[in-house]
């Protein structure tokens, strides 16, 4: 026996089957009725607000079959509805020019715990971070500041005191050089990869 295509309440609802015992609202049709269609425009009234009517399977998709969402627009109408952009030239309520009041300003929000103001804040001085500037105007990077961190040098540092604070280093942290001792070797690493990205970089060229 084949299984109900209409079996399962996560299907019904994608398809807009609403379960009742109303009748479909085609004349001699004993089926019931569960799927929504708008009303015939010969029985329209002026009640507010939407009135369906109820359609079985077998009458909505016919309903659908002969839908006309063109039906009653003149060739121009027509031709507005399949524009590209049809509908999207409209402004909102908000941002309209004619609205009747100015749009939300954000001074105009409450914001008691500064959730707000220290997420601009902290946006701010990230965009300022990762954009410094030395003092001779070159830039540095993210990246750069942090190389500089892990070599302990001011932003403002030039090529010849990097050389001199990598010669320094290595000599610290290296086995050779401090009496064999192992246990800065992760420091090393990380003084010869800052190094190596410094060396390349435009503020120190």
């Amino acid at each position: 026996m084949a299984s109900d295509p209409f079996s399962t309440r996560r299907f019904n609802r994608f398809h807009g089957r609403v379960e009742s015992d109303r009748p479909c609202a085609v004349a001699g049709c004993e089926e019931p009725g569960e799927f929504r269609a708008p009303p015939l425009e010969e029985r329209a009234s002026s009640h507010e607000g939407p009135r369906w009517r109820w359609l079985c399977l077998e009458h909505v998709r016919q309903f659908n079959q002969g839908y006309n969402f063109f039906s009653g627009m003149n060739a121009d109408e027509i031709a507005a509805a399949q524009r590209p952009y049809a509908g999207w030239e409209r402004e909102t309520r908000a941002f309209s020019s004619n609205a009747a009041s100015p749009p939300p300003r954000w001074a105009d929000f409450a914001d008691p715990l500064d959730a707000i103001g220290a997420r601009f804040r902290e946006r701010k001085a990230r965009a300022e971070r990762d954009n410094a500037a030395r003092a001779d105007g070159k830039f540095l990077s993210r990246e750069d500041r942090q190389a500089l961190e892990v070599m302990g040098l001011p932003l403002d540092a030039d090529r010849k005191a990097l050389r001199a604070r990598y010669t320094q280093l290595v000599r610290r942290y290296h086995p050779d050089h401090n009496g064999g001792d192992r246990s800065h070797e992760s420091a090393l690493q990380s003084v010869i990869e800052a190094y190596g990205r410094l060396r390349k970089a435009v503020a120190f060229a």
